[in-house]
């Protein structure tokens, strides 16, 4: 599926954001378990890990109408903005939700962080499209 990105300039690439991948091999190809990354002002965390080689799933392009790229932000919530009712929809149709559960679709960073994100093993992205 096609990432839809945020219709907004991003800030510069200042704020830590750190990713924990618990099945590091199915989201990137490789056995790199923790990705240090730097975002920006409105980028979203899907955008993100998506841009450094994270192939957090997505299946509705990230707009916000399934739940497929659901993350537990372990650190930083208050550095993301707030979830909205239909995220909050959505998430409740997750599998394993926890309180710090998000899509990573809907929380764009709006501090200066430190953000730490846990991508769930079963959050695989199973049909990778290559670029045409």
């Amino acid at each position: 599926m096609h990432l839809k990105r945020s219709d907004h300039e991003h800030g510069p690439p200042i704020v830590p954001v750190t990713f924990l991948l618990e099945d590091p091999h199915a989201l990137t190809g490789t056995e790199q378990k923790e990705w240090q990354l730097m975002g920006g002002a409105g980028e979203s965390l899907l955008e993100l890990a998506m841009d450094h080689g994270i192939n957090i799933e997505h299946a509705c392009g990230g707009v916000c109408a399934c739940s497929t790229c659901h993350v537990y932000v372990e650190q930083g919530m208050d550095q993301l903005t707030e979830s909205t009712e239909a995220e909050d929809d959505r998430v409740e149709e997750a599998p394993a939700i926890q309180r710090n559960s998000r899509l990573s679709c809907q929380c764009e960073i709006k501090g200066t962080g430190p953000i730490v994100v846990r991508v769930p093993a079963w959050n695989r992205n199973a049909i990778k499209e290559v670029p045409h």
